[in-house]
């Protein structure tokens, strides 16, 4: 199972792999007369590669690809809405980091040979407009220390680090990062960031789907699919988050269940047989799916994505994928019709601020 922490904003990786073959050297026995030395060279075949091994290295790139994409289009709605955010808003670094451990089974192994990962963490993702960034700091860098505290390495660096750097950012406004690059040590002061401090993670499944459960969101990689454009992606991430601000997976009582969905659906390998039904979430009311639809725009608009497609995504959502397609969106939020004409008087609203150039202010 993907095991995920709050490392800087989100958690992923990055890197590539590289083989290498080595030779021996070997001298023929002395002769009367002087003779050339012969030299034969053996390379050491490399390592055989399986079926479930090619797979799994192919599987965790294609998640990784997906995870990038999710934090590149999530990060202006979580920096950019801090404010929106409330009690869930923390000074963060903006960056996310893994190792080899952060896996498991055969996808160590893919971890190694396709990310290049090893004991030590290193930086898989840097948010654009974070302090990481402004820090200088790049994918790749191994983690050494933080404010001179030597950050671990092995199975439990993700979890440990946490515990670390959790604490530092949010009592200072930057730290001091010690990092390995090409080979090098070095110094940087990376600021903290002021951010909505919910984790983003992509599901391994193709069912068509969002899940928030008040502390994380996930969409699947059906959803991703579906949505294709990167504004689309924005509308679902920022629903969502807007349900985590708003409090309604408490106030529903299904925090666990979902919770219990994003665990399962975030793992190398996930036990799909679970999304029997619709995988045990009731239907979301109306007041609240609608509330969520107001809000969420209002962070679209912020985070600089237009808000003028909104209608037609879940109108298209709705069509391709009714409340009869058992774990498909429409199932779990099926007041369509109530939250379409939100959605119309929202977009208006926002459009007359903007073009007021009022505060985009909910």
């Amino acid at each position: 199972m993907n095991k995920t922490h709050n490392i800087g904003i989100f958690s992923l990786v990055a890197a590539s792999a590289l083989l290498s073959a080595c030779s021996t050297f070997q001298a023929t026995p002395a002769a009367p007369e002087p003779a050339p030395a012969v030299v034969s060279s053996v390379t050491e075949e490399p390592p055989v590669v399986t079926a479930k091994m090619a797979t799994a290295r192919a599987q965790l790139s294609q998640m990784v690809a997906l995870q990038d994409r999710l934090y590149r289009i999530a990060a202006p709605l979580l920096i950019n809405n801090a404010d929106l955010c409330r009690t869930q808003a923390r000074n963060l670094l903006g960056f996310t980091a893994k190792n080899k451990y952060s896996y498991s089974g055969e996808f160590v192994d893919a971890a190694e040979a396709v990310l290049n990962y090893g004991d030590r963490l290193e930086v898989a993702s840097v948010l654009s407009g974070s302090g990481a960034a402004r820090g200088g700091l790049r994918k790749g860098d191994a983690l050494i220390a933080a404010n001179g505290k030597v950050l671990p390495v092995g199975a439990n660096a993700e979890t440990l680090a946490a515990g670390i750097l959790g604490p530092l950012a949010s009592s200072s406004q930057s730290l001091d990062l010690t990092v390995s690059r090409n080979g090098a040590t070095q110094q940087l002061k990376v600021p903290v960031t002021r951010a909505c401090a919910f984790k983003i993670d992509i599901g391994n499944a193709d069912n068509v789907n969002a899940y928030s459960d008040g502390q994380r969101v996930m969409i699947t990689r059906g959803m991703v699919n579906f949505a294709q454009s990167d504004e689309a992606i924005a509308y679902v991430l920022a629903k969502d988050i807007a349900h985590n601000v708003l409090g309604h997976a408490a106030t529903t009582k299904q925090a666990y269940t979902i919770g219990s969905i994003i665990d399962n659906l975030v793992a190398a390998r996930p036990d799909v047989s679970m999304l029997i039904g619709t995988a045990g979430v009731k239907p979301m009311p109306q007041d609240l799916d609608a509330a969520a639809d107001y809000l969420s725009l209002y962070m679209v608009a912020r985070a600089g994505y237009k808000v003028d497609g909104a209608r037609a995504f879940w109108q298209r959502l709705a069509t391709q994928y009714p409340a009869s397609v058992l774990n498909g969106y429409t199932a779990n939020h099926p007041a369509v019709a109530h939250r379409l004409t939100v959605i119309d008087k929202t977009v208006t609203e926002i459009r007359n601020k903007q073009a007021a150039k009022r505060p985009l202010i909910p």
